[in-house]
């Protein structure tokens, strides 16, 4: 078990240590103070040695903060496709839309809806302060390393891929990680080959077996609005004008701030069948790894794309950008009103050097048009 102490959540028998350095943290208890002041530390530092689990913890500490902070940011938070979540150990996989707010709300969707959580992948360039590490893994987090070498990024993935299998197969827990490294900031969700590789790295079986028994089951997330647009937007041109541009520690922390507290309109998690039925279909139709590989990233694809709940929003932005107008009549004057001054004041907020603004509101199109091309091409497809 050593093998994973790096990466993997904090233990039962260790949340009340944790717990108490967490709320030893000045900057920690200044963040609850300025931005959730109904939270009662005290009480909190009281009851730490009294949890018995982390999905204790979870549901008496973390949901009442959450609950909280969606009533503040967002319209509302539904679900669909709840017969889809089983007792059975499951790896959800998703699209990836903001940083922090995508799995805290699959983890407030899941209490609500079964009244557990599940164990959930964050990258390390997240953690910019040794509060957030114990923060995510007082929350069932475990470890994404990032910006290794190549011989370490192989040892990385083995024991990623390890402990992922370890997780489902023999604690028991379903996890969720996301289809790719990063958000996928143009909206054009695609699963990564290279993840789909590493969950089969550890199995000992062959590569669509080792797939099976993760119990894959992909997730679809949506969100009216995108609180982090313009800084995408902006994110985008900076790095088509300077190859070598990098984002900063800081840039990811108001990135994180922004998706957090930003408002959000409705958002919506539609869970779909575990796809293990279509990897028998894929293992009699492709020949090697490599053609197994692209077809299970089609069948997550297909199911996500398929599942997105669309907005006004998404029809609008694809009519500016395509031009075609045979949905204008879906939604109201109001909604495509509201669209377009939203985008529109979105726009505004971009400040960079040599501003181009055709471009930075070309990519604000995108973003929301890409998840409506994406779910006519599947239901076209289909």
């Amino acid at each position: 078990m050593n093998y994973f102490d790096d990466i993997r959540p904090v233990n039962n028998d260790e949340i009340a240590e944790n717990l108490q350095s967490l709320l030893s943290d000045a900057s920690f208890v200044h963040l609850i103070k300025t931005y959730f002041p109904m939270v009662n530390l005290d009480q909190i530092a009281q009851a730490s040695g009294r949890f018995s689990n982390l999905v204790e913890f979870q549901n008496m500490v973390i949901r009442p903060i959450l609950e909280a902070l969606i009533s503040t940011s967002a319209t509302s938070l539904t679900v669909s496709g709840e017969e889809h979540i089983t007792t059975s150990p499951t790896l959800f996989i998703s699209n990836h839309r903001d940083i922090v707010m995508d799995p805290s709300l699959l983890a407030l969707s899941l209490m609500r809806t079964t009244g557990t959580t599940c164990e959930i992948a964050i990258g390390d360039n997240l953690l910019a302060a040794e509060w957030i590490r114990t923060l995510v893994r007082l929350n069932r987090c475990f470890i994404v390393k990032r910006g290794l070498s190549p011989r370490d990024m192989a040892k990385s993935f083995m024991q990623l891929s390890s402990y992922i299998r370890y997780a489902i197969t023999e604690k028991g827990v379903s996890a969720w990680i996301a289809q790719r490294e990063g958000r996928a900031k143009d909206s054009n969700d695609r699963t990564q080959e290279s993840l789909i590789k590493m969950f089969a790295l550890s199995g000992k079986a062959d590569f669509i077996d080792n797939l099976k028994s993760l119990n894959l089951s992909p997730l679809a997330i949506s969100y009216e609005f995108d609180p982090c647009d313009y800084l995408k937007a902006a994110e985008f041109q900076l790095k088509r004008d300077n190859a070598d541009y990098k984002k900063s520690k800081a840039d990811d922390l108001l990135s994180m701030q922004t998706g957090i507290t930003g408002y959000k309109g409705r958002i919506h998690y539609a869970f779909t069948p575990c796809i293990n039925p279509k990897l028998d279909e894929i293992v009699q139709n492709c020949a090697n790894k490599k053609e197994q590989a692209a077809a299970v990233c089609a069948a997550i694809d297909a199911q996500i794309h398929s599942a997105y709940q669309l907005y006004a929003i998404n029809r609008w932005a694809y009519e500016q950008l395509t031009g075609d107008t045979q949905y204008a009549t879906v939604d109201g004057a109001d909604e495509r009103a509201m669209a377009e001054k939203y985008l529109r004041g979105q726009l505004t907020k971009i400040n960079i050097p040599n501003r181009d603004e055709e471009y930075l509101w070309r990519k604000l199109l995108e973003m929301y048009a890409n998840p409506f091309i994406n779910y006519l091409k599947t239901n076209t497809n289909n």
